[in-house]
């Protein structure tokens, strides 16, 4: 937490002087705010102290609002995982699933995602932003990510996200430098993002072309993380199915002797 080691504590949780420490404030200052008794704190004292306390994004919101200072623009998307969904990722033998951060970087997967799309550990980070790949990437023109049915779908709501995204986080240098990029680079992202839609449409359904099983055809269910602005992404095959026969190969052969996406 960025505090020297210490002696054991009896009780959980960070002292008053610790809690100052981490916001870079003084203890006297921070105990007459717990108190009630200190002038209102700015936003950046408010900023410090959520930062210290690692306080979620409606946390964060909470406390400005009580000290009657609305935040400001979010600093950024998070790209930290709550371990209890890395865990929940684990638990999903039969399914492929991935977190995805506002900005449609895959931060987080399985091992099944990693057979059915691509082995994400091997990729820059700068590679595994979907959006990114999607609109910029060596299949394009012609040729799908992972060859799946629903690209131009995807398409859509994938830069329907960014728009959004970019509204949340107006002062964020990856967001706006990833949105100009697109807009350099991608005439089909310039056209969808001159059309102002946020609406995105959710797909149901979408096949995967892969290279070593053939066609995967899959539910896709999206769940929000609210707190961390982060989606959570499902893909399961219907049981009995020849797909669901395709992803338990994939699950046995794993990325070994996958080719490269399609």
């Amino acid at each position: 937490m960025g505090l020297p080691a210490g002696a054991r504590r009896r009780t959980p949780g960070l002292r008053r002087e610790e809690v100052a420490q981490l916001a870079f404030i003084s203890t006297e200052y921070y105990t007459r705010l717990e108190q009630a008794r200190a002038p209102r704190p700015s936003r950046e004292v408010l900023a410090q102290l959520a930062r210290a306390l690692r306080l979620s994004d409606a946390e964060r919101a909470h406390l400005h609002h009580l000290a009657g200072a609305p935040p400001g623009p979010l600093p950024g998307p998070s790209r930290e995982v709550r371990q209890s969904i890395i865990d929940l990722l684990q638990r999903l033998p039969e399914a492929a699933a991935i977190v995805l951060s506002a900005t449609y970087e895959v931060i987080a997967w399985n091992d099944l995602a990693a057979a059915l799309m691509e082995d994400f550990s091997a990729l820059s980070r700068r590679d595994r932003n979907l959006i990114r790949r999607a609109f910029l990437g060596p299949h394009r023109p012609g040729r799908r990510l992972y060859g799946v049915s629903d690209a131009d779908e995807f398409a859509q709501s994938s830069a329907q996200h960014l728009r959004a995204a970019a509204a949340r986080y107006p002062n964020d240098p990856e967001v706006t430098g990833l949105v100009e990029e697109l807009l350099a680079g991608s005439e089909e992202f310039s056209r969808l993002w001159a059309t102002h839609d946020v609406t995105a449409r959710p797909t149901l359904c979408k096949t995967f072309e892969h290279p070593l099983v053939g066609p995967v055809t899959v539910s896709c269910d999206v769940l929000d993380i609210a707190d961390r602005d982060q989606q959570l992404v499902i893909y399961t095959a219907a049981p009995g199915s020849p797909s669901a026969q395709a992803l338990r190969l994939l699950s046995v052969v794993g990325t070994q002797h996958m080719g490269a996406p399609g």
